[in-house]
């Protein structure tokens, strides 16, 4: 796995059992806990993904959506 894709794929998780925990009406204090624990991992990620030492040798004009 890619160091960059370590964190998404964590807070990514971190989404999916928050809002699983909504829908199964489990604890009302976890589901505060980690709604006010959210920022913190979105921040984190935005942060190691921005940071990630990606080379792209491809510019905007040659593959604007990747496609090739």
């Amino acid at each position: 796995m890619k160091n960059y894709l370590f964190p998404v794929y964590l807070v990514t998780s971190f989404l999916i059992i928050y809002v699983t925990a909504i829908h199964a009406n489990l604890n009302m204090g976890l589901i505060m806990f980690m709604f006010s624990l959210s920022p913190l991992p979105i921040v984190w990620m935005v942060y190691r993904v921005l940071k990630a030492e990606v080379e792209v040798n491809s510019t905007f004009e040659e593959k604007w959506y990747e496609d090739m």
